[in-house]
């Protein structure tokens, strides 16, 4: 059984293993890796987690304040499209990808037979989290173009599936994703951007303009385009991926560009990139306008079957969204801790105040809860794109009971943790008083950062519309129901049984509340998506803990049951009078074990349940 963290030791979130240090991500890679996945990853994880708190945060600390730059035109105003990185950035850049931080969940790393989860993608990327969410924009992107060309590509842009999947930083390219167009926002099927059929050249061309381009200079971008006559909206577009260069030998690497990353004229394909965003946070990724004037592009899959196929990456895209929350919560909570465990006031340090400790809970119980959801539906998205990989793309029926869930939780786990991260980073600036408010220090950077997440990849409005559709189109209400009463059906301990009263009252209301959903008009239906959603991620949540804690439990682990106590406390119950005359001293007697990680025994917590009530 692990002992408590003793938080005081360290001087700030730096210096450290980011993965030893969260014993959260931990918990949930241990429990959706098979045995011989957790015993082959968790020393490359350890290895990550020390590398990011080591070399790539003081990196990204300094990426912060010294950003990509963009030159579109050479010094004779020939159009050149060269984005300037700082050194810093192209050392994190080769950390990250040569310990396979994309490359191990789609070709067999060394001493495996096959491909990791992509699951360990996205807990890599929770890791890279702690210090720069913003060059995991295109490790996320990079990891979902290569999905789509493994998903949908006929073999003749292996080239770019092979450089995305590059273990070698000389070898590779990265992906992006540009949907984005000034008159289409969110309503992707108003996009204008067209593609034509070159016949002299035997090529696809791409006419228009993207307006919000993450990793703008990516050398293997998706984009969609609407081809000759095809039909109007979402239905009608295509997808192409448009290469950094106008070349016909294939991908122009990182290898290639090394020098000084700029391109002969000749050879920069027909786009022109306008401007960088002068955005709030996320610096490392260089954000901006394009224009296609002809750009070269190879077209992905089947015409007018774009959308459907870019929904895959938007998926994995959605998942690496709720990672980096994730990642910078766990960072914002180390801050945190560790700040309140050396700063003294009146005589005390501030994590001895009730206030404080009340505080610290709450946010690592916060981060528990996101940290299970997302992981729980990254297990299903891992479960899926594997089945699909081995049976060459038929489903069971578990197959398609574990799709539908998945594309339930997916954009409700993007939607909460989102917003869960960036309450998290604003109250971690506050503990840390005037000097989390300044740049000098890292609290000011997470809030910036975690700004972008309710934004990217879908706000919370269309993301709750994505989930009225879940439970439309795909029935999504079954797998979810009977999913949340198998895991209350598994929880029997007494330390968890006023909770799971708890839970099972709202399972039902909730069953209520879809069915009533059900059977009024769109209009109701799309005013009450959001409240659904979050109605949907609290009960889920909370079953999902509560089983994990009867594990825990009879393992003779008890720190997950207050968490999940907790969690039904703050998310599910209603206390008179605000709680104030409960008598309830829960966060108090609990700091240690939610807190610090310290043990809980489970004799004591069954003792104790009604204290809490």
């Amino acid at each position: 059984m692990s002992s408590s963290i003793d938080y005081g030791r360290f001087d700030e979130g730096r210096a450290v293993n980011y993965w030893e240090l969260d014993r959260t991500l931990e918990r949930e890679v241990r429990r959706i890796y098979t045995a011989d996945e957790f015993e082959w990853a968790e020393s490359r994880l350890s290895a990550f987690g020390e590398c990011v708190g080591h070399t790539i945060a003081d990196n990204a600390d300094y990426v912060d304040d010294h950003g990509p730059e963009l030159e579109p035109y050479d010094k004779h105003g020939e159009i050149q499209n060269l984005v300037r990185y700082p050194a810093e950035q192209l050392e994190n850049e080769r950390l990250a990808y040569e310990m396979g931080i994309v490359a191990d969940s789609f070709e067999a790393p060394p001493g495996r037979d096959e491909p990791m989860p992509l699951s360990h993608t996205l807990a890599m990327q929770y890791l890279l989290c702690y210090a720069d969410a913003g060059f995991d924009c295109p490790v996320a992107m990079t990891a979902g173009a290569a999905l789509v060309l493994e998903k949908f590509d006929d073999g003749t842009l292996g080239e770019y599936y092979d450089a995305l999947t590059s273990r070698e930083y000389e070898g590779l390219i990265e992906g992006a994703m540009f949907l984005t167009e000034k008159q289409g926002g969110s309503d992707v099927g108003a996009n204008e951007t067209r593609a034509e059929w070159n016949e002299r050249t035997g090529c696809w061309r791409l006419y228009g303009e993207k307006w919000f381009c993450s990793n703008i200079d990516a050398e293997g971008t998706l984009a969609l385009a609407r081809t000759e006559d095809a039909p109007e909206g979402t239905d009608g577009l295509s997808m192409f991926l448009v290469p950094h260069a106008d070349l016909e030998d294939g991908p122009v690497t990182k290898g290639d560009l090394l020098e000084d990353g700029a391109l002969e004229p000749d050879a920069v394909n027909d786009q022109l990139y306008r401007r960088l965003k002068d955005k709030l946070g996320t610096i490392a990724v260089p954000t901006g306008e394009v224009e296609f004037t002809g750009a070269n592009a190879h077209l992905v899959g089947e015409e007018e079957r774009g959308f459907r196929q870019m929904t895959e990456m938007l998926n994995l895209e959605r998942l690496s969204n709720a990672a980096a929350s994730c990642g910078i919560m766990g960072r914002v909570l180390l801050e945190s801790k560790i700040y309140a465990a050396n700063r003294e006031a009146f005589g005390e340090t501030i994590d001895q105040y009730p206030l404080m400790r009340a505080d610290l809970v709450d946010m690592a119980v916060d981060h528990e809860a996101a940290t299970a959801f997302t992981f729980e539906a990254a297990r299903l998205f891992a479960e899926r794109e594997r089945a699909e990989r081995r049976s060459a793309g038929t489903a069971s029926a578990a197959d398609d009971d574990a799709y539908r869930l998945m594309r339930l939780l997916i954009p409700i786990a993007k939607a909460r943790t989102a917003r869960m991260a960036v309450d998290t980073a604003s109250y971690g600036m506050e503990i840390h008083g005037g000097n989390g408010y300044v740049n000098d220090f890292v609290t000011n950077r997470m809030l910036r950062d975690a700004q972008v997440l309710p934004i990217w990849e879908g706000t919370e409005n269309v993301l709750s519309l994505d989930v009225l559709r879940a439970l439309e189109r795909e029935d999504a209400h079954e797998p979810l129901l009977e999913t949340i009463e198998e895991r209350l059906e598994t929880v029997s301990h007494p330390a968890l049984e006023d909770a799971a009263e708890t839970v099972a009252s709202e399972y039902r209301d909730l069953a209520g509340a879809l069915a009533t959903l059900a059977a009024e008009d769109g209009e109701y239906a799309q005013l009450s998506a959001k409240r659904l959603a979050h109605y949907v991620f609290d009960v889920f949540t909370a079953a999902l803990l509560l089983a994990q804690a009867q594990a825990e439990l009879e393992d003779g682990a008890g720190r997950l049951a207050l968490v999940a106590r907790r969690f039904v406390s703050n998310e599910l119950e209603t206390d008179d009078a605000r709680g104030i005359t409960s008598g309830d001293r829960f966060a108090l007697e609990a700091f240690e074990s939610i807190v610090e990680y310290a043990p809980a025994d489970p004799e004591t917590l069954a003792e104790t349940v009604s204290a809490d009530d």
